[in-house]
Parts: C-alpha cells; sequence; structure tokens
C-alpha cells in the first residue's frame, strides 16, 4: 500500500488524496459486482396485437441466497398470458436462476416493460426497462370480400326436457321419502320406549278418561268404546295376544278356555262381570241404546276391578323365564342395532347414489365417472404445462409434465460422426401416454436425409417393441416454418417376452435434420377419443427448434 501511494504521489493532478480514490473504487467495484447479479431481456422487439412476448429475469447467486422474482401483477400496461416455473443452472460455482413471464398487449402501439423489482436477501434490485412495438394486423378490404348482416331466422321453440325434470324430481322425491321414513320411524321408536307396563297403562288410560268429562256431554257412546278399549288392550298385553281383534264373544270365550286348562287362574265372577259390561257397550255403540243413570260410573268401576283382578291373577314369571326373556331382549337388542346400521348404511349410499345421480345430469356423467374412478390423461390434459428446451440442438416443446434426462452409453468409436446425443422422456411406451425427445448432434456437416433417419428411428421403435406397426408418413411445418417429416400410425406394444397388449398405441413421430444435428419428438398414446387426441395436437403445435445453422436440411 505505501508503494501504491509513493507511485501515485507523483500524479500532481489527481483532486482527491489516495485514501479517496481507492475508497471510490471499492465503491464503484461493488456497485458494478451488485449490477451483474440481475439482468433482463425479452425475446422479440416487434409482436402483432395478440401475439406472445417472452420476458426473461436472470439472476446470479449462490445457494443461500433468498431470491423473490415480481408476482405478475407489475407488467401494466401489459397483460400477463403465463408466469412460467423458475429453471436453475448451475455455472461457475453460481447458481443462475431464470424466470420467464409470457407478456401480450391487444392494442397496438409502442409500450415499455417497467421496472421489475427482485428481492435478493431483503435487498432490493431493479431490472432495465425494456421497450418494444405492438404491431397492428392490416386487413386488405379489397382482397377481402364483405359479407352483409344475416338476416334474422324463427326457430322453433325447444320441446320441455321431461328428462332433465325426472332428473330433478326424481332424487328429491327420494330425499322426501327417506326424511318421511326415518322421522316416522323415529317416532315410533321413541313412543315404544316410552310405552309403560300393562298394568299401569290400563289405570292411568282410565284417569284419563275421566278427565275427559265424556258422560257430562252425553257421549256415551265415545265413552264405552274408550272404556272397552282399555280393557281389551290390558287383556291383549297380558293375557291374549288377540283380544284387541276379537269381538266380545269371541274375547269370553277364550278366557274360560284359558280358565279351564288351568293357564290362568280367573274368577268365574269376574269373567261374567266382563261379559255384561261388553255387551252393555255393544248396545250403546250400535244399538245406540241409553244406559240408566250411573251405569256407566259403574261399569267403568267394574273394568278397574276385573283389571286388579286380572293382574292379582297373572302368574309371577319364573328366573327360567325372566333369563329367557333377558336372552330375548338382548338378541332384540343387537337386531334392532343391526337394523338400525343397515338404515344407517342405506341411507348414507342412498345419499351419495343421489348426489351423483344429480352431479352427472348438470356436469355430465363422463365427468363423474373420471372424478369418482380417476383419468390420468383428463388429469395431464387439465395440468399446468410447462415449455422447455431440450438437448443440442435444441427442442422447444411444451409439455404436461417436465421430460426426465436418460442416461445414454455411447460406446467411444460406436458412431464415429455422432458427438453427442440427449434422450428425454416421459412414461415408458406401454402407459397410456408416453413422450421421447431425442437429439443428435454430429461432429461433420454431412446432409443428413430424413427418410434414411426416420427407417432408422422405425428400426430403433421396433427394437423398443412396437410390433405389428403401421406407418404412414407426410411432410410436417412448425409454426415458424421449419419443415420435417411426420410418421404416424399404430403398433402393439410387447411388454415382456411372450407378452402383447391386445390394445394398439397409437404413435407420431417428427423428425427434423440440419446440417450438424437431428432432432426427433415421438409421442404414443392410448387413443380414449378425447384427452390423448388434444394433448397430441397440443404438443405437436408447440415443436419449435434451435436453428444451429442458416441452411436446413430436408
Amino acid at each position: 500500500m505505501l508503494e501504491l501511494k509513493l507511485k501515485l504521489s507523483k500524479y500532481k493532478f489527481l483532486p482527491f488524496s489516495i485514501e479517496k480514490w481507492i475508497t471510490l473504487f471499492i465503491f464503484l467495484f461493488a456497485i458494478s459486482a451488485n449490477a451483474q447479479q440481475v439482468t433482463s431481456k425479452i425475446d422479440s422487439t416487434k409482436i402483432r396485437i395478440g401475439e406472445q412476448i417472452n420476458y426473461t429475469i436472470q439472476v446470479q447467486t449462490d445457494s443461500s441466497s433468498a431470491v423473490i422474482f415480481p408476482d405478475g401483477k407489475t407488467f401494466a400496461p401489459l397483460e400477463l398470458i403465463e408466469d412460467y416455473k423458475i429453471d436453475t443452472v448451475y455455472e461457475n460455482s453460481k447458481y443462475n436462476l431464470i424466470k420467464k413471464y409470457g407478456l401480450t398487449q391487444f392494442d397496438s402501439g409502442h409500450y415499455t416493460i417497467p421496472q421489475q423489482r427482485v428481492i435478493i436477501n431483503n435487498k432490493a434490485f431493479l431490472t432495465d426497462s425494456l421497450k418494444f412495438e405492438v404491431a397492428d394486423v392490416v386487413v386488405d378490404t379489397t382482397k377481402q370480400k364483405m359479407f352483409d348482416i344475416k338476416p334474422a331466422v324463427e326457430v322453433e321453440k325447444p320441446n320441455f326436457d321431461w328428462l332433465t325434470l325426472l332428473y330433478w324430481l326424481l332424487p328429491i322425491l327420494l330425499i322426501a321419502g327417506l326424511i318421511f321414513y326415518f322421522r316416522r320411524r323415529k317416532k315410533l321408536r321413541e313412543a315404544a320406549e316410552k310405552e309403560l307396563p300393562p298394568y299401569e297403562e290400563a289405570i292411568v288410560a282410565l284417569k284419563k278418561l275421566d278427565e275427559k268429562q265424556l258422560l257430562r256431554d252425553h257421549r256415551s257412546k265415545e265413552y264405552y268404546s274408550f272404556l272397552t278399549e282399555i280393557v281389551k288392550r290390558y287383556l291383549d298385553r297380558e293375557v291374549d295376544s288377540a283380544a284387541l281383534e276379537s269381538t266380545s264373544d269371541e274375547l269370553i270365550s277364550r278366557l274360560m278356555l284359558l280358565k279351564d286348562s288351568g293357564n290362568f287362574d280367573f274368577d268365574l265372577e269376574t269373567i261374567q262381570d266382563l261379559d255384561k259390561v261388553l255387551k252393555r257397550a255393544d248396545l250403546v255403540k250400535f244399538a245406540k241404546m241409553e244406559q240408566l243413570e250411573g251405569q256407566a260410573q259403574t261399569d267403568r268401576a267394574t273394568i278397574e276391578e276385573i283389571i286388579n283382578e286380572t293382574h292379582e291373577a297373572v302368574p309371577e314369571p319364573t328366573e327360567e323365564e325372566l333369563l329367557q326373556n333377558e336372552i330375548y331382549l338382548e338378541k332384540l337388542r343387537k337386531k334392532r342395532e343391526r337394523k338400525k346400521k343397515i338404515y344407517i348404511g342405506s341411507g348414507i349410499a342412498a345419499t351419495i347414489i343421489l348426489a351423483a345421480v344429480i352431479f352427472g345430469a348438470v356436469t355430465g356423467f363422463d365427468n363423474l365417472r373420471d372424478k369418482v374412478f380417476g383419468n390420468s390423461l383428463r388429469d395431464l390434459s387439465e395440468a399446468r404445462w410447462v415449455k422447455s428446451e431440450y438437448g443440442n440442438p435444441s427442442i422447444i416443446i411444451e409439455t404436461p409434465e417436465v421430460l426426465v434426462r436418460n442416461l445414454i452409453d455411447n460406446p467411444e468409436g460406436a458412431n464415429i460422426r455422432v458427438a453427442g446425443k440427449d434422450v428425454f422422456t416421459y412414461g415408458q411406451m406401454k402407459d397410456k401416454f408416453y413422450i421421447l425427445l431425442s437429439t443428435i448432434k454430429y461432429k461433420d456437416t454431412t446432409e443428413t436425409t430424413l427418410d434414411i433417419a426416420l427407417e432408422a428411428q422405425l428400426s430403433e421403435l421396433e427394437k423398443s417393441g412396437a410390433k405389428n406397426m403401421i406407418v404412414k408418413r407426410e411432410d410436417f411445418e412448425t409454426g415458424k416454418g421449419i419443415k420435417g417429416l411426420r410418421a404416424f400410425g399404430t403398433f402393439n406394444v410387447q411388454v415382456s417376452d411372450d407378452k402383447i397388449q391386445k390394445d394398439e398405441s397409437e404413435y407420431e413421430l417428427l423428425l427434423f435434420a440440419q446440417e450438424n444435428g437431428l432432432q426427433e419428438v415421438l409421442v404414443v398414446y392410448k387413443n380414449d377419443g378425447k384427452y390423448a387426441e388434444e394433448i397430441k395436437k397440443r404438443i405437436e403445435a408447440s415443436v419449435e427448434l434451435e436453428i444451429t445453422e442458416t441452411k436446413n436440411v430436408q
């Protein structure tokens, strides 16, 4: 440093001291170093209305730096078409982060892409503003024939769509029926749980009959109807299970049989009193006979005595009967639980089926099938596609997934013309969709004939498992006018030594030859009639190539 000061002291014209010059030099060097961290560029300075312009930001940094790119909302007055994923390239012990944006504008004129802010380790860096022109599309009205507006055409009123109404009406009725069934079942179950023992139920019913004051209102017929129902219901539950459905004479006859058989220790006078009350009740209900004053209260008291005496006459259950009853109740409980699970499962299944029918009717049953069982081809079609460059000379292509580089062994001396070969694939040839890209770079500039190259690639395809191949060929041209050769058709894929897939696979092979390179795009797919064909067409339309020489070999 002392020697540097002595040498610089010879220059008297310097306005600053040596220390200031050194500080200024270090400052300018730091600014220059920082300025090289962030760069931006566009792929064209002139586009037509609606065309895409690719805006690229490149950041050179190390692995420990945190980098935040613009979120795509700062390009006004331009419109963002697509926000591409960040590409990472490792070079000279540094990481190059490449972020691309697809922009467009639908009005002609001159535009400027404003400076974009990139955050690196919480420090902001600004890119350069870039200018470009949007050219108007010229329409020659002298060559393009103009047509008048077509007159209005009357159309018939469409018929009422009964099928659509049925799709909506049936599920609604099904839901309403299920709701009614389960609510009614719940009420019946709750009522059964609240049911009193037979004797207590009969006594409570008699008290409720007294509270109704039917006799005061001269409603003898209703009074006797309730009275006979109370005693018959009690006997039905406690003595004879057919009492409710029996006539008065039938009930008395069965009670006498039970007494004579010794099953119940009924008092004969009790049965006779019941017979008298039932016959009087029948006369009141059906013959409209008027009873003497106080007779109804007497009959009510008689019924209560009959219920009390019958309750005393009913034998107490033995321990064995109680045990059997407990076993029966346990079986009954398990049966109810199984029914409950069946009902719940049925309800859930009905709800799912109903929802599926509604969803299918509204959005289409093909869509329903794809949502339930999945559709890998549809997933690929609706995925966020990736546009990237592969190989050398590179192929620029848009695919549903990023292609994976395959390691290729090229023994030295195997092909003296080949300087390098790159292969990128997605999936396997036996799958529903398979993509293969290969680029070959030659050491010399000998012309490569596409027909010869096609035969070689088809031979390689057969070695890879393509059997029963049908080949059609035609000329092909990319969107930017690069010409090549297209081969397409069908074949069966051999999946093992003794097994070939029965379903045919369709394929499309694109070949492009340059003076020092050969580029191949192969797509193999199971045609489902919709998504596979859409994916293939989109891939084909996106193919562009890096031109390494001014002359394109055909």
